[in-house]
């Protein structure tokens, strides 16, 4: 243990606990800060061999030549959230960016076990154009008119002056119901943003995770409203933008797979500093500062530290740190899920492959619950003459299909591609790998936003404490990698140490 520099005034010593976007994100910014000539260094473990979390990029050679990449986790982010844009600037990949191959974007949806293509005009899931919807096997008549009914239903109140999303949250299934319908929750909206987020729609909060429906309906008193309207400002952005531009996608990635930006993140803040196979099962204050107890036995002492980890790790950790908080953390659920990623010859899938995923909404009672056609979502994921899939398995709604071993889930998988788009049953894989992600899933149930409030509370009056991760305000790679940036920011604003940013601030 060596923490004495930082006892007496010098040097600074940081611990952050997980090796995922968002703790990688903070031992950056603390790099950053020491390279600008701050006195403080990082630490970081991870219990788990490799770094990345949730964002793991197999890159596996295929028997014939060529290479799969083959995202485990998340495959992509948002292109609107600048945050790992801004990163990958930094990094030099920028130019490793990539976006979807938009000229196969087309969405199907489970049906009484066949596939129905999502209409045209469909936003989030709300209908903006009427010939599409009228003439879509997805939705009954009753059910068509029911979301018509859209236009014309009165909002469920008026905020005050003043009044925000969060002072008039419910939840998903409450709200889309109300609005539209529960053949439109059953049918689309439970699928594409429940499974997007990992939630129920039951107990989902909207105030947390989409508050823009909520703001939607106050300001237009219509959701088909208010997404034309967002339609017509998407395409005249579009119209404005300069020939021969290229189009800027909806989801971003990068060349090589997700987990370029966390393998960049990893080189830059400084591998020599991490130690992975390091689970930590312990904080405690100790002097003025912190005790990070290992599981081999062994501790770190630091100034501060910095805890980016799933919810139900962090609740555990927090033990030692201020019971209110673990409480807090301990009582935001987390589901386990898996994502099983195949690849087939080309002659064993006998099927259109103009198209990048399919949603099978609970109501069809199917184990896979999405499947993304990768070697035609991205470019470069597979080689000439494969076919690259991936399947989503468990979440809140399925988490006992895990308890089936690697395999069996693996030929369950199979099975399911099968039984949807006709993949040959007797066709063996050329690549097949699961990935599990045991808690990996938070869920922003009613109430999230105050409890995240009560944490980042009682956390600004503990120095040199963050906590950092999916978890807390938006579970998507970008805002995981924001709150690991701000947990550094305010651990080293604790510290008395001034980051890079700040550096370059105060010298102009």
């Amino acid at each position: 243990m060596d923490r004495e520099r930082g006892a007496q005034g010098g040097m600074k010593r940081v611990t952050v606990i997980g090796g995922g976007i968002a703790g990688l994100g903070a031992a950056y910014e603390i790099a950053k800060a020491s390279r600008s000539g701050s006195d403080v260094e990082f630490v970081l473990v991870e219990k788990d061999p490799r770094l990345g979390g949730k964002i793991f990029t197999d890159r596996a050679p295929d028997r014939g030549g060529g290479l799969y990449v083959a995202d485990g986790g998340s495959d992509s982010f948002l292109t609107e959230k600048p945050a790992v844009h801004r990163a990958a600037a930094e990094l030099g990949i920028a130019d490793q960016l990539c976006g979807t191959l938009d000229e196969n974007k087309r969405t199907f949806i489970v049906k009484d076990g066949r596939l129905v293509e999502l209409p045209d005009g469909i936003m989030m899931f709300a209908p903006t154009k009427i010939v599409p919807l009228a003439t879509t096997r997805l939705y009954s008549w009753p059910g068509k008119i029911r979301m018509a009914l859209d236009l014309v239903i009165p909002r469920k109140e008026r905020w005050a002056p003043g009044e925000t999303a969060r002072d008039h949250d419910e939840t998903l299934e409450s709200f889309v119901v109300r609005r539209m319908g529960r053949e439109c929750l059953d049918r689309l909206a439970e699928p594409l943003v429940g499974g997007v987020n990992g939630s129920d729609p039951a107990t989902m909060s909207l105030a947390a995770t989409y508050p823009n429906l909520l703001e939607m309906e106050q300001k237009h008193g219509s959701l088909i409203r208010g997404f034309l309207a967002q339609r017509k400002r998407i395409e005249a952005m579009r119209a404005k933008a300069p020939a021969g531009a290229p189009r800027r996608t909806f989801f971003s990635s990068f060349h090589g797979g997700l987990q370029t930006i966390t393998d960049a993140l990893a080189d830059a803040a400084g591998r020599e500093r991490i130690r992975t196979g390091s689970a930590a099962v312990r904080v405690k204050r100790t002097g003025g500062g912190w005790r990070t107890e290992l599981e081999d036995g062994t501790a770190i002492d630091a100034d501060a530290v910095i805890v980016a980890t799933e919810a139900w790790a962090a609740a555990q950790l927090a033990e030692g740190i201020d019971a209110r908080i673990a409480e807090l953390v301990g009582s935001i659920p987390c589901s386990s899920a898996a994502t099983v990623v195949l690849a087939y010859d080309e002659r064993d899938c006998p099927f259109d492959k103009r198209w990048h995923g399919i949603l099978a909404p609970a109501i069809e009672r199917r184990h896979v619950t999405g499947i993304s056609l990768m070697s035609s979502k991205w470019p470069d994921r597979a080689p000439e003459g494969t076919v690259l899939l991936r399947g989503f398995l468990g979440g809140p709604r399925d988490e006992g299909v895990l308890e089936a071993t690697d395999q069996d889930l693996i030929a369950l998988a199979h099975e399911e591609l099968a039984d949807l788009l006709g993949v040959r049953r007797s066709a063996t894989p050329r690549y097949a790998r699961l990935f599990r992600w045991p808690g990996g899933m938070p869920e922003y149930t009613l109430g999230h936003l105050d409890r995240v409030d009560a944490i980042e509370r009682l956390e600004s009056e503990l120095r040199g404490v963050a906590f950092a991760g999916n978890a807390y305000r938006g579970v998507g790679v970008p805002n995981a990698l924001e709150s690991g940036q701000r947990a550094a920011r305010k651990v080293l604003g604790d510290l008395g140490v001034m980051g890079a940013d700040a550096q370059r601030e105060e010298s102009r």
